[in-house]
């Protein structure tokens, strides 16, 4: 199910450059980062807790408050990306949550945040919550050290004092846009965040379910198998807040979501659609809803029946076939489902559309996305 030749195409999008300096570099430069199945260790259900995710940041969006700070989870993913940071000079290295969802970066987790002769602290708390997460610490400007060939300098980051609900990291890479980072740092409106910072444009390719890489500055074009589309952002809120989009969906012939803003998001892990959306994608299959794993179930002929569910986004359309639209086999057991089901990864986000927020392509849309 998860090619090695595959683009995410998360976050293609144009930024601003602010004043933090990465170093000049003749290619873009890339990070390895590692994918791990959580939901059995985090006894998480998939499902639930990407629903939780989605009414959060919906929530953020109708009270005018900003993703970040409110009460969405990074730390019940089903699926979570780790990557090695270095912070300092010479640099301490730490194992950090990749999220596109929230944009703060900041250690202190499990390895205390170690001064060097680049830490500058700006006198400013910063305070972040991810819902099952949250911490607060000091804010610093320091050496970010990604890769050999991408090291940022006068980057904000926090040292947490208090972290709470993080399990084996350190902390968390936020590579979201600015705007999840306002009302979190006091005494200023928003930071400069790692994606601004380094890059135009950053684009993920996961070679496998354990590794991958995140690219700044473009994409390894040898991880794709054809041309690389670019669309704008959308304007409508809470998904213009985070890395948001217009797509329609349709089954088959058949559409089940007509254009509509949403966002792509690592930090979720199904392919969440409005609930009216969700009914006739349920109907069209024959799913019935599976109560162990949230996830809606199919059997052997209702797959050989099954048609491309197709993303059309920005005048292109990407179909998932049969095989991209169910939950790896070999993974049945880490979600707390029986080993010969057929799950699917298309869930119910827990609204109708019109939200302002009525998709997330998530892991399963973007691990598979050609």
């Amino acid at each position: 199910m998860f090619s090695s030749k595959v683009l995410l195409s998360i976050v293609l999008l144009a930024l601003s450059i602010v004043d933090a300096s990465p170093l000049r570099r003749e290619a873009a430069p890339t990070l390895s980062f590692n994918a791990r199945v959580n939901a059995r260790a985090n006894n998480v259900n998939i499902a639930a807790a990407d629903r939780a995710r989605a009414q959060a940041m919906q929530h953020a969006g109708t009270t005018n408050k900003r993703a970040s700070s409110s009460s969405f989870s990074i730390t019940d993913a089903g699926v979570s990306y780790t990557t090695q940071v270095g912070v300092g000079s010479p640099a301490t290295q730490y194992t950090l949550l990749i999220d596109t969802g929230s944009s703060n970066t900041w250690v202190g987790a499990r390895t205390p945040y170690k001064l060097t002769s680049t830490s500058v602290n700006t006198g400013h708390i910063v305070a972040v919550e991810y819902g099952s997460g949250r911490f607060s610490g000091e804010e610093y400007l320091d050496t970010i050290t990604l890769s050999s060939d991408l090291v940022i300098t006068q980057q904000s980051i926090g040292s947490a004092w208090m972290a709470e609900g993080f399990r084996d990291v350190d902390g968390i890479l936020g590579v979201g846009p600015t705007d999840p980072t306002q009302g979190t740092v006091s005494g200023v409106d928003s930071v400069p965040t790692v994606t601004e910072t380094s890059t135009a444009r950053v684009s993920l390719a996961p070679k496998c379910l354990g590794a991958g890489e995140l690219t700044f500055g473009g994409f390894d074009n040898s991880k794709t198998t054809s041309s690389v589309n670019y669309v704008p952002l959308t304007t409508t809120l809470p998904s213009s807040a985070s890395w948001g989009i217009d797509q329609s969906i349709t089954y088959g012939s058949s559409t089940i979501l007509s254009s509509t803003a949403g966002i792509v998001d690592t930090g979720t892990t199904l392919i969440l659609i409005a609930t009216n959306a969700f009914d006739k994608y349920q109907s069209a299959t024959g799913a019935t809803l599976d109560s162990s794993t949230g996830l809606l179930t199919i059997t052997s002929e209702q797959y050989a029946s099954l048609q491309t569910l197709n993303f059309n986004i920005g005048g292109t359309s990407y179909g998932l076939t049969p095989n991209g639209q169910i939950w790896p086999r070999s993974l049945n057991t880490d979600i707390g489902g029986s080993s010969n089901s057929i799950y699917l990864v298309v869930g119910d986000i827990g609204s109708n559309s019109g939200a302002g927020l009525d998709f997330i392509n998530g892991y399963s849309f973007l691990s598979v996305f050609k």
